[in-house]
């Protein structure tokens, strides 16, 4: 059986989650199944060195804009190349295809939004316009998916309950997995190099906000904002990957301009850097409005480390009861948490140490071998 796998975006430097999920995904199943053929369509782009070609792995590049590549030329070489299944891996996929296909849904917010709601709310235009590309693609492959995957069982009732398919056996729950390069740093050298490359501060919080509202940016710093007020504590805050300007913006929209000097911003980190930060913040914050799953939870307990996240959506599912929960809406919430683990030594121990037996209940070789019975079963239909 001849497999292609839709990777358009692993190699390109400023890899997010999806991107992550996909490309562990395909080294695991190299290692787990070493008969059948599989065509890795791709973009080239920087980090080409990332994904090896084995024996029955192959990796085809395509050049072409997103839209363009997507609906016309992958369908195209995924027949071309005798594909009998292309396995989508990112929300979307050619609407018309001669090879059957299979799509990884990892979540349907932009669904739950009108294309008005996307276009003047919060976000920058890339991820409005991407919304809306999907807002417009999803509905229409689903249809005609032999399977559809999601990352959790939240998600799982979410598309089932919004698409009207709650008996429909194509639609699979598949949590996604964690690294095992996850885990606490202890050398020395290490530390030093990524404290110095990131301009770390000795004692900081670590939270992964963006400008996508569910982020909950907004209610996060806010939340540090009061913990400062109420705590001596000198704890800084790092955050990747944010714009400066738009930061100092929304601290004096929320009253807080003086927070300014309490927050790190690192620009973009790989992700092999990632450990290292985990590991040296005090507490790693991840309160949510709405994940499909919440990698990030795993990736901290991992290395060892506390993690105060949300009541909503897949968090739950995905923290058990290794995790202080929050709720999202709710500033003083945050906040309160933020107090709690910071000053309580004996529940920030039992944090992590449930974190790390949490963090057991997920493998990327779990996950890709899941998914592979998902190909098989979807590749066998008539």
């Amino acid at each position: 059986m001849r497999i292609g796998i839709e990777a358009q975006r692993i190699f390109r430097k400023k890899k997010h989650g999806m991107d992550m999920v996909a490309l562990e995904l395909i080294r695991n199943l190299q290692k787990i199944d070493t008969e059948n053929e599989y065509v890795i369509f791709v973009s080239p782009d920087e980090e080409n060195s990332l994904l090896g070609e084995t024996a029955n792995f192959r990796i085809a590049e395509l050049r072409g804009a997103y839209p363009v590549w997507e609906q016309i030329l992958l369908p195209a070489a995924a027949e071309k190349e005798g594909c009998d299944l292309l396995h989508c891996t990112s929300n979307t996929a050619p609407v018309f295809s001669k090879v059957p296909v299979m799509v990884t849904l990892h979540d349907i917010i932009y669904m739950e939004k009108s294309y008005a709601e996307i276009l003047l709310g919060p976000g920058t235009w890339y991820q409005k316009i991407g919304n809306c590309y999907r807002r417009l693609v999803v509905p229409r492959i689903l249809k005609k998916c032999r399977k559809i995957i999601t990352v959790s069982e939240f998600e799982r009732k979410r598309i089932a309950g919004f698409f009207g398919m709650p008996d429909d056996q194509r639609l699979t729950a598949v949590y996604n997995g964690v690294g095992p390069h996850f885990r606490p740093v202890t050398d020395r050298s290490e530390i030093s190099r990524v404290k110095e490359k990131y301009k770390l501060p000795d004692r900081f919080f670590f939270f992964l906000g963006n400008t996508d509202p569910k982020k909950n940016t907004r209610g996060t710093l806010q939340a540090y904002a009061s913990f400062l007020k109420k705590s001596q504590e000198d704890i800084k805050l790092v955050m990747l990957d944010y714009d400066r300007a738009e930061l100092d913006r929304l601290l004096k929209d929320i009253g807080a301009p003086e927070v300014i000097d309490r927050i790190v911003l690192t620009g973009y980190v790989v992700n092999t850097d990632l450990p290292a930060i985990y590991s040296q913040c005090e507490i790693f914050l991840y309160p949510s409005i709405r994940e499909s799953f919440g990698l990030p939870v795993l990736e901290a307990m991992a290395c060892g480390v506390p993690v105060i996240t949300s009541n909503t959506s897949s968090m739950p599912e995905v923290a058990g009861n290794a995790a202080l929960l929050t709720d999202p809406f709710s500033v003083d919430s945050i906040s309160a948490g933020m107090q709690k683990v910071a000053s309580d030594a004996v529940f920030r121990e039992n944090l992590v140490i449930a974190g790390r037996e949490q963090r057991q209940n997920f493998s990327w070789e779990q996950t890709a071998s899941k998914l592979w019975d998902c190909i098989e079963k979807a590749a066998a239909e008539d």
